[in-house]
């Protein structure tokens, strides 16, 4: 059976550009905007109506969901354009500054994202991973060229960033703890 999209020419297009509009809105309202943010409101902001936005996302927690792996997936992604253009050191504060925006901005959607974790949908183990997987990538580069500890592990590292983020008073403080973190990572000239 095909479905009305599939009939259309060039709706395909039309419908992944509708769930862009509607992720990037979400993701908009669900960090800045009152919690809980009205579908409406979100459906308003990405120019589509109510039908569409549940076409695509038939629930509130499915729409959290996907705005936090998509977060998740450029977070990762950074790591990589990082190390490309920058030292390893560099890259690594700069990933933990991006790694600050990411957990910062979560707190506009907290009642959503309890729910989403609570459904299994994400797992602190999945996000571990993903994140585990960038810092590798920083960690391998100043290996390679000796500007970064060799002795520490990715988990150690994300652990680390958690914990900072949990205990932290403000933001301020998070920074320059974060920055400390990095120059712990720093290797060091023993001779």
């Amino acid at each position: 059976m095909v479905s009305e999209i599939e009939r259309r020419p060039g709706a395909r297009r039309d419908a992944q550009r509708n769930r862009q509009r509607i992720i990037e809105a979400a993701k908009r309202a669900l960090t800045t905007g009152p919690d809980p943010v009205k579908i409406e409101t979100i459906a308003r902001e990405a120019g589509v109506g109510v039908g569409t936005l549940y076409r695509n996302f038939p629930s509130r927690e499915a729409l959290v969901e996907e705005v936090y792996r998509s977060e998740l997936t450029h977070l990762c992604a950074v790591a990589t354009q990082l190390v490309a253009d920058h030292p390893p050191a560099d890259a690594m504060r700069e990933w933990m500054r991006c790694y600050q925006d990411f957990v910062a901005t979560k707190h506009g959607m907290a009642e959503a994202l309890r729910a989403v974790i609570a459904s299994g949908a994400i797992s602190s183990g999945q996000t571990r991973e993903h994140l585990d997987g960038a810092i590798a990538t920083i960690l391998d580069a100043g290996r390679t060229d000796g500007s970064l500890r060799a002795d520490v592990q990715p988990a150690d590292v994300s652990a680390s960033m958690a914990g900072i983020m949990l205990t932290a008073a403000d933001i301020d403080q998070a920074s320059r703890m974060l920055q400390l973190l990095v120059d712990g990572l720093l290797a060091r000239d023993v001779s």
